[in-house]
Order: C-alpha cells, then structure tokens, then sequence
C-alpha cells in the first residue's frame, strides 16, 4: 500500500483578523513535486511553515503517514529551508554546513561539502564568513543542504531567491532529481519547476489544489 507522506485535511489559518486560506485539502506521495503559488501576502511562507510545525495557529488536521506507520518522529524526515538564508553571519560556509549537519545528528564530510560547494559557484569561498558573501552567494550555501542532507521531505520557501539563471536552473534540476529518486518536494514560489508539479493556488482567503 502506497501510503502518502503528507495528509492535509481542511486547513484554515488566520493572521491579522484575515482568512488566509481555508478549505484546503490535499495528500502527497513520494516523488512528487508541488508548487505552492499565489500573489505576495496570500500565505504561501506561512503554509510552509506550518507543513515545517514552526507555525501551530491554525485549524483542520496534519498527519504525517508514513512517518507515523513507521513510528517515527516526522520532524525527523523533514526540512524546511527558508527564504532567508538561516546561516550565521560570523560562521564561515563549512562552519554554517558543519552546524546544520549536526543539527540533523550527521557529521559533515569536508569533501562532499566542498564539492557541493563549488557545484553551486563558491570553489573558494569555504572559509569565507557569510557575512562577507552576497545574498545570492549566502542562499547558495544554504540550497548546499539539498546535496548534503537525505530527507524523504523537503520544504523549500522561495529557493529561486536572489539566484542568477545558472542558479535557478542547478536548483531546478536537483529539485527534479531528489523527487525522482522518491523525495516529496514542496517549494513557494512565483516560478514552476516544470509542468507535471502539483499546485496549491492560495489568494483572496482561498487555497486551491490543481
């Protein structure tokens, strides 16, 4: 039985006394890639975070099936990456990656690292602080994860952010890639990886699935 990673049942959520969106159902599977769109405001950072568990207010149901048949933390098969960088400022590139590794109990390869690294542009900038890095170069270090880490859940917020057309097109390619080998990918964004991802549509206090 093909059991869904992600069951979202008649959410609703409000911010500011304004229905954000409401009504909205949808079950994704592994291997899937879905799109959530809709203008700025319409709530797409805040269903992210919800999906991530960084945001509680809301109503309707969340479950995590695959996760829960195996008895698993589902945080734990989950990472969101913001459309803010999320590194420190004074840590260099390693540094940043070492810290995220170890949040998710895993040690970073300085190898792999590095070669992850200069895949995305920055052959050289390991041991620069990200203080000193321009916000595309930051967001880079960040996307770094995507090759770094294994998660049968990614939650991508805005990954396009501050990329130049190479850089978009590297990131559309390895989103493709990690839902072909099984991942669900969920990413916000104005921009659509390519026609077969799944949307969520949110605007004027409604959510959409096509």
């Amino acid at each position: 039985m093909n059991l869904p990673l992600l069951n979202a049942d008649n959410l609703l959520c409000e911010r500011d006394d304004r229905v954000l969106f409401e009504r909205l159902s949808w079950s994704a599977f592994p291997g899937e890639l879905w799109q959530i769109t809709g203008p700025n405001g319409a709530g797409k950072t805040t269903l992210m975070r919800i999906l991530a568990g960084l945001h509680g207010h809301f109503e309707g149901s969340l479950r995590w099936p695959v996760a829960e048949s195996e008895g698993v933390d589902p945080r734990q098969q989950r990472l969101m990456i913001g459309h803010r960088a999320g590194l420190r400022a004074e840590l260099t590139a390693l540094e940043n990656l070492r810290w995220w590794l170890a949040l998710h109990q895993q040690h970073l390869n300085v190898v792999q690292a590095n070669q992850a690294l200069a895949r995305l542009g920055l052959a050289g900038y390991e041991t620069v602080t990200v203080a000193q890095l321009s916000a595309g170069q930051a967001r880079r270090v960040a996307l770094t994860l995507l090759w770094l880490l294994d998660k049968p859940v990614w939650l991508l917020d805005e990954p396009f952010t501050a990329l130049d057309a190479d850089g978009v097109s590297l990131i559309e390619q390895r989103l493709r890639t990690l839902a072909d080998n099984g991942a669900l990918v969920l990413y916000s964004s104005h921009h659509r990886v390519n026609g077969e991802a799944r949307r969520i549509a949110l605007g004027a206090g409604a959510g959409e699935v096509l």
